[in-house]
């Protein structure tokens, strides 16, 4: 994290600006906050999500931070109004932030003091956010003066306050890191550089790994992902992490993450436009989340085993590329009739899939910047998730909600995957044009997951923002790294196989 952040059970002396929550219709949190209403209204501020209100005052500067309705007072509210506090105290060395009277025992509503520590997690998370900057490229860049956040609770949560405090300095700099991978320039991010940096922060974290260069690729028979890199001078690469708990037995369950990881996406000879290309740096965000997700697991205690499978690869247009019309054959023998070679993340997912069922896990997610339809159903801010057991999807859909990464859970209809019927092949790469398609590339990807538990999360919306708002600023966001430590960390063991109807729908 860039700012240090640490527990108190009052404002520090060298505070220069402290925060204190107000709630919609300007309701304070603390009872002794004095707030002078009709000064409120005539500077708008009604304590929404967002709004601020900053005075100076003889012992410093007092910043009101809207919090929303009061019934709705959440580790999302919090996380949310952190953010939007250390925005506007930037320029200020050291602050405080007050959560005394809305954490823990003290909080509307809470049973127990352990509230604490997933409520000042998500504050903490929320400063990382919003303090998050990626300015590697930057000659002149001045970096805000903001150092130090005190988080001020009851002397009765302080434990659970600092655990939850290191909990969230942990996920904080897990999302930083997927950040940093995604926003970094594709020229500079490279499947061989992405593996470097697996490779470093694997011997950081006492992790497992694995990389496979293109001879190796080519072994293994991932036709899939030799495909896409057809057409590119840069070599792909596979990427396995493995993540074994400190002495956990042997028959622990094992949850597989695949993560798409295509460095950068022209569309291969399938062109995209310039304007489709400005932002494809952030095509192998799906491979980002899963690497920082396997870095975070160590030290956020996580009691299952966790492999990382991440196939790497430009898609790039020239005389070696794929072709429309050409056929690929997956690793797990599948063949797939390539008709629009910018459908290439399921082509690289349908390797990384085969290879994780061969590892016999537990359960699997796969998670991708998939597909433009995703976007024009769910929007900006809402992943997709689907598969093939209710029970995987339901774990998704709890730390979705608990990391405040919201996802939607959309179907399979077994009737649509005629729309990927090929009539020389095992299946096309695509659909039918605007019809279903979110449904169809999770219908395609199905193929290679077999009869095991299996959830697919579309994060073509969410991955990246054209705009600051609270916990991000313009560019990648991260989404997803929340989502998958919290679902590692509360992992109940499924066994296979998935629990899909006869008919291929989900019970």
């Amino acid at each position: 994290m860039n700012v240090h952040v640490s527990i108190a059970t009052a404002a520090p002396e060298d505070a220069v600006a402290v925060g204190h929550l107000v709630f919609e219709e300007l309701v304070p949190a603390s009872p002794d906050l004095d707030i002078d209403r009709r000064a409120c209204e005539l500077r708008s501020f009604a304590g929404k999500e967002g709004e601020t209100l900053v005075d100076q005052e003889p012992s410093g500067l007092r910043v009101l931070v809207g919090a929303g309705p009061r019934e709705r007072l959440s580790p999302r509210t919090l996380r949310r109004a952190a953010a939007t506090f250390v925005r506007a105290v930037s320029g200020c060395e050291s602050v405080a932030l007050d959560l005394a009277t809305v954490v823990g025992a003290a909080g509307a509503g809470a049973a127990t003091t352990a509230e604490a520590a997933a409520e000042v997690q998500a504050a903490v998370e929320g400063i990382g956010g919003a303090t998050y900057r990626f300015s590697s490229y930057r000659t002149t860049d001045r970096p805000e003066a903001l150092s130090s956040v005190a988080l001020v609770v009851g002397p009765s949560d302080e434990a659970e306050a600092a655990r939850g405090l290191n909990r969230g300095v942990v996920v904080a700099d897990a999302v930083a890191l997927a950040r940093d991978l995604s926003n970094t320039p594709a020229g500079d991010m490279t499947p061989t550089l992405l593996a470097e940096v697996a490779s470093d922060m694997a011997a950081r974290e006492g992790l497992g790994i694995t990389v496979l260069d293109y001879e190796a690729i080519r072994a293994e028979r991932l036709g899939g992902l030799l495909g896409v890199a057809a057409g590119s001078v840069e070599p792909p690469r596979l990427i396995k992490l493995v993540y074994e708990p400190d002495g956990a037995a042997a028959d622990i369950p094992t949850v597989a993450l695949v993560g798409k990881g295509i460095t950068f996406d022209s569309g291969g000879l399938s062109l995209k436009s310039g304007d489709g290309m400005m932002s494809m740096k952030n095509d192998m965000s799906g491979a980002a989340v899963v690497i920082a997700t396997l870095g975070a697991c160590r030290a956020a205690g996580v009691n299952v085993r966790v492999i990382g499978i991440a196939p790497c690869t430009e898609n790039m247009p020239s005389g070696t590329a794929t072709r429309p019309g050409d056929v690929l054959t997956a690793r797990n023998g599948k063949t797939i009739e390539v008709l629009n070679t910018d459908a290439e993340g399921r082509l690289v997912l349908a390797d990384g899939l085969s290879l994780a069922v061969e590892l016999e896990p537990d359960s699997i997610i796969d998670i991708a910047t998939l597909t433009g339809a995703c976007v024009m159903a769910l929007g900006s801010e809402v992943a997709g998730v689907m598969g093939n057991d209710s029970r995987v999807i339901s774990m998704v859909e709890r730390a979705g909600a608990e990391a405040g990464e919201p996802v939607w859970h959309l179907p399979l209809p077994q009737s649509y995957r005629r729309f990927a019927d090929s009539e020389i092949a095992d299946m096309k790469n695509i659909g039918r044009p605007g019809n279903a398609g979110a449904l169809v590339a999770g219908l395609i990807l199905e193929e290679f997951v077999g009869d095991r538990p299996w959830a697919h999360l579309d994060i073509a919306g969410p991955a990246s923002s054209d705009e600051d708002s609270y916990d991000h600023r313009k560019g990648s966001t991260g989404f997803g790294v929340r989502t998958l430590i919290e679902f590692v960390s509360a992992y109940e063991a499924i066994g296979s196989p998935a629990d899909h109807a006869a008919d291929g729908s989900v019970r």
